[in-house]
């Protein structure tokens, strides 16, 4: 039995631990959620509430975010290691414009983005906008842009796509896949770039949680429990993006629309019920 204990300097530490199999069904939903174009944050926000885990968040969610960035990093090797190489080039610079957006929106907004995640009242109609981006671009002519191709106009604009998936249900990888689409990026190279997106993007978020853990704000937490939601973040993180990319390139965004659709429909029933 594991005794080691992540624990707040706070008193109030939450009653219920979170055990090895909610760990590992979490990881999953983070790693296929995080690159799948559904929404990351507003599937942990479901899942931990049906585990009756709602005050098990930041640390949590910080290990969650460690596993898929381990994901990207491994699959995204040979070019970190060329922008390495070559700090200066090209990708370093469109990852550098395409972040901005999301690092101003942070800091200018970081109060309320912060209170509208804890209450996830405004979840249920994220979904449903998530769901009409991707069926808005899944309708757009197929561009013929690959990576040589894109400008920093593109990654500008896709950047603004993804400042605006700080919102908790408003899925990150799916609106800046559909910006992608919208500058006529092709649909390999869409995936592709959005994804590379998601590494200072994933990593910022990890860095700005960090001083938070040391504020007697992290919950009671069982390093078992931590290791195996890492770890299954991460193993399912790798699968949802090799197969995101391969998936995109011949298939559409509209079964993940109608998905989405259909679950932010559920939470706002839920919600007016007072179940949820």
């Amino acid at each position: 039995m594991n005794t080691f204990v992540i624990q707040t300097t706070s008193s109030e530490v939450n009653e219920k631990m979170m055990s090895k199999i909610e760990a590992f069904i979490l990881g999953i939903i983070q790693g296929l959620t995080e690159f799948l174009p559904i929404s990351s944050t507003g599937h942990l926000f479901l899942g931990r509430h049906l585990f009756g885990l709602d005050e098990a968040g930041l640390f949590l969610d910080t290990m969650l975010h460690t596993g898929t960035l381990l994901a990207v990093l491994v699959i995204y090797k040979e070019e970190l290691l060329g922008i390495l190489k070559n700090p200066f080039g090209k990708t370093t610079w469109l990852l550098v414009i395409g972040t901005i957006p999301a690092v101003a929106a942070g800091v200018l907004f970081s109060d309320f983005f912060d209170s509208i995640s804890k209450t996830g009242s405004t979840i249920g109609w994220e979904f449903i906008v998530t769901g009409f981006i991707l069926w808005v671009a899944d309708g757009v002519k197929k561009g013929k842009k690959n990576m040589s191709q894109v400008t920093y106009q593109d990654a500008f604009i896709i950047g603004i796509f993804q400042s605006a998936a700080i919102m908790p249900a408003l899925s990150r990888s799916g609106l800046t896949i559909a910006a992608a689409l919208f500058r006529k990026l092709d649909r390999e190279t869409a995936a592709y770039f959005s994804f590379l997106l998601s590494i200072p993007a994933i990593a910022g978020g990890i860095l700005y949680q960090l001083p938070k853990l040391f504020e007697g704000t992290a919950e009671g937490v069982s390093l078992g429990s931590l290791l195996v939601a890492t770890i299954a973040a991460a193993l399912s993180g790798y699968i949802a993006v090799v197969w995101m990319i391969q998936y995109l390139k011949k298939n559409s965004l509209k079964v993940f629309a109608v998905y989405v659709w259909a679950l932010g429909l559920l939470v706002l029933i839920l919600q007016y019920a007072g179940i949820f």
